[in-house]
């Protein structure tokens, strides 16, 4: 992969050639880019969410099935590969001024970097709330907006705000992930965590692993934390695959007998954003509302 990408690079040097005049902020430190590119490909949900959410049109985006909220901005859009085989021959004949990778993507930031300037905006790890608003703010810088990104991230802070009065003294939570008929636990420090962390959502059992595909549990587990929510999170119907659903999955005695199920605090999220596009400002805030939907009740 990458010998095709260099051997194409020659064919992307108008590319390769634009001025860089700009010094922004990415998840691999600051770099030098063109201002206002205007042939932007896009290899990331979150940044396609974000990119969207500023009103910028892309050239191209990943062969993927988007969540329903991007469909149309990604509609008609030139495909380009997949996350994480991109293909280099249409993107050498396209020749874009700027290439945003990351996250299922930043493995062929190098490769990529070959045949046209590409930035690595992954959203990952700690403060995932903080990186999603630097995100915001890089683009509103590259793309001439950043007055519509400061209005973006502050509508993120004040739902945040809003979130967080509305979970306190709620009880604690549980965050599920089910996969067909398996079921895993994240906790604060997991790629799920910002729930806990950003809205300071008690954990229901605070000794969780902090690993990426969560900690697999039990029913039995599950029944022992008796947690007072529930909040779950379907891979499956993430990313459109056959199986058994969430519901499924958790309609059984034990699960039943929670203080959650009992009160009927068991929340299924749109999975789609927050599993695909975890990071992306328009993601967060659909998120944030089904939480305070929830808790509201």
């Amino acid at each position: 992969m990458k010998i095709l990408a260099t051997s194409l690079a020659a064919l992307a040097v108008p590319g390769l050639a634009l001025a860089s005049d700009l010094t922004v902020a990415t998840a691999a430190g600051e770099v030098a880019v063109a201002a206002q590119p205007e042939t932007v490909v896009a290899l990331d949900l979150a940044a396609i969410d974000a990119l969207d959410a500023l009103g910028v049109e892309l050239a191209g985006v990943p062969e993927i099935t988007p969540p329903a909220y991007l469909e149309a901005a990604m509609e008609d859009v030139e495909r380009v590969g997949t996350l994480f085989e991109p293909d280099y021959e249409a993107l050498a004949v396209m020749a874009p001024d700027l290439i945003v990778a990351g996250g299922r993507s930043q493995s062929v930031v190098e490769p990529l970097s070959a045949v046209a300037p590409t930035i690595d905006m992954t959203i990952w790890g700690e403060d995932l709330i903080g990186q999603a608003k630097a995100r915001v703010a890089t683009y509103g810088a590259i793309f001439d907006r950043s007055d519509a990104a400061a209005e973006l991230t502050g509508a993120l802070d004040d739902k945040l705000a809003t979130v967080q009065d509305t979970v306190t003294d709620k009880g604690a939570a549980l965050i599920l992930l089910t996969n067909g008929g398996k079921v895993s636990a994240y906790g604060a420090d997991s790629r799920f965590g910002w729930l806990h962390a950003a809205l300071d959502l008690p954990e229901a059992y605070p000794d969780l692993d902090a690993e990426t595909h969560g900690e697999a549990v039990s029913f039995e587990f599950i029944s022992e934390v008796d947690p007072d929510w529930i909040i779950v999170i379907d891979r499956g119907a993430a990313i459109g695959q056959d199986g058994e659903a969430a519901q499924a999955t958790l309609d059984n005695p034990l699960v039943a007998g929670t203080k959650a199920a009992q009160n009927d605090q068991i929340l299924y999220l749109d999975s789609a954003p927050l599993y695909l596009a975890g990071g992306g400002i328009q993601s967060l805030m659909g998120t944030l509302g089904e939480i305070e939907a929830g808790f509201s009740k």
